[in-house]
């Protein structure tokens, strides 16, 4: 005690963030115990998850390594119609959980508008509206056809799309191709020069690409992203190193396999201006090593976090097809200029998976150029990283952090640990604008909801009493 005395005193502080606040003001040293009480407390639910602990411990396990194991390549390119398992002529994709035209937010309806506009069904956007509130058209989640789709995430039967193949498990994933940023089909917007833009890249750049990849063979996209997290990349919000590695890989081919040189040029041109356009490779990506880790028996894993702009989705490995939503948040965000945060419509899209991946807003502190855009500091970045790898059971096996040295990302988002920690999620996005026809309008960060958590906590526990 006498030695104790004669040091320097320090407070360790376990109340209100805003005692260590005060104490700051008067100088005196304090560490703040960032302690908070768990999400969920219902002793039902919380005694059936304890009694199997060992035997969700041991499924987590099983998902995990199907995770880590995956080996996603590109292998083809096909018309949505003809590849992607259920796709329809009257049947439009869109992110997220399953939603309907009455409750699709303004620019889920600009994307649809959009598209049946390009199908050729309506002339008009008006039309457009008429048919899609008719019946005529079916609406389904991405996620249900082992598809991903950005923001509003419409997939309609003659888009081209990627064909993924996993080579460690067999199953496939598809996504579209991207369009870049800004008044685009996937923000919403639908005016005649988006139009234009779906019709070329169906016509010339799907024939050139789809023929590139042919003579390729395949390409590894685990490889790609690896890559691009060593350059500066977190393959969500910043793609601009593994849309670089894509194109010197795609460019020979391309000239090779293009009579007219002027579309070879005008190809290569548009993938080198969009530097998004790996964005939606790497979700597929991350679908197709996710998706291997499904209906894994008692597994706490979470294998989507979804979005379609009016709920937040998530399904878990343990809990098969099963849908756990709740409302969707706008995002913290720098906004373009002229439009502020009530410009903006609640958080979509199905990128997130990349962050279900342990990559995006998981691995931001791999891309600290890509802070400043969606608000914050390197510091803050390199925190959001520390703080997922609480609520994971894994660090990526190929997937590293220089700045941590070398750490592998944190991968295998554990519904047990998010609910007993009360952590969130972590997400860097795209923000749109709340009406359809406008687009993108900026760029910011958000943590998860808690409601589909907590809904999905109850959901286990009722899969594992069932499986008795």
């Amino acid at each position: 005690m006498t030695h104790l005395f004669q040091t320097e005193l320090k407070v360790v502080n376990i109340g209100l963030k805003s005692f260590k606040e005060t104490l700051d003001q008067q100088n005196v040293k304090s560490v703040h115990v960032d302690w908070r009480p768990p999400l969920f407390t219902d002793d039902k639910a919380m005694s059936i998850i304890k009694s199997n602990a060992g035997k969700i411990e041991a499924a987590n396990k099983q998902a995990l390594q199907k995770i880590l194991n995956s080996k996603p390549f590109i292998v083809g390119m096909g018309k949505a119609l003809d590849v992607v398992p259920g796709m329809k002529k009257n049947l439009l994709l869109h992110a997220g959980p399953p939603v309907t035209w009455d409750k699709m937010c303004g620019p889920m309806r600009g994307a649809v508008i959009g598209a049946l506009i390009y199908e050729g069904i309506a002339g008009t956007p008006e039309k457009a509206e008429q048919v899609a509130a008719s019946g005529q058209i079916e609406f389904s989640s991405c996620h249900e056809h082992s598809a991903v789709g950005p923001m509003a995430g419409i997939v309609s039967p003659s888009m081209p799309v990627f064909i993924l193949q996993n080579e460690e498990y067999g199953n496939k994933a598809y996504c579209t191709m991207n369009e870049g940023l800004g008044k685009v089909l996937r923000y919403g917007a639908f005016s005649p020069d988006v139009i234009e833009r779906l019709k070329w890249m169906e016509q010339v750049l799907y024939p050139s690409l789809k023929r590139a990849i042919e003579k390729i063979g395949k390409i590894d996209l685990k490889n790609i992203i690896a890559q691009a997290l060593q350059m500066g990349d977190e393959v969500h919000n910043r793609n601009r190193a593994a849309t670089s590695l894509l194109y010197r890989t795609l460019a020979p081919a391309v000239i090779q396999t293009t009579d007219d040189k002027e579309i070879a040029a005008s190809v290569l041109e548009f993938i080198n201006r969009n530097d998004h356009f790996f964005l939606n490779l790497s979700m597929g990506a991350s679908k197709i090593s996710l998706d291997a880790a499904r209906n894994i028996t008692h597994s706490s894993i979470v294998v989507v976090m979804a979005r379609n702009g009016t709920e937040f989705g998530v399904q878990l490995s343990g809990t098969g097809d099963q849908w756990f939503t709740g409302p969707s948040p706008v995002p913290d965000a720098l906004f373009f200029t002229g439009f502020t945060k009530e410009d903006a419509n609640p958080d979509i899209g199905d990128s997130s998976i990349t962050e279900t991946n342990g990559l995006g807003g998981f691995a931001i502190a791999a891309s600290p150029a890509i802070v400043q855009f969606v608000g914050g500091s390197t510091k803050d970045a390199i925190n959001y990283t520390l703080k997922m790898y609480e609520i994971t059971a894994a660090e990526n096996n190929i997937y590293k952090i220089p700045y941590l040295n070398f750490r592998g990302t944190p991968t295998g988002i554990d519904l047990l640990k998010v609910v007993e920690k009360n952590i969130l999620p972590f997400i860097d996005t795209g923000v749109a604008h709340k009406n359809a026809g406008i687009g993108q309008i900026g760029a910011g960060v958000l943590s998860a909801p808690v409601e589909p958590f907590v809904k999905a906590i109850v959901g286990l526990a009722n899969q594992i009493k069932s499986k008795k």
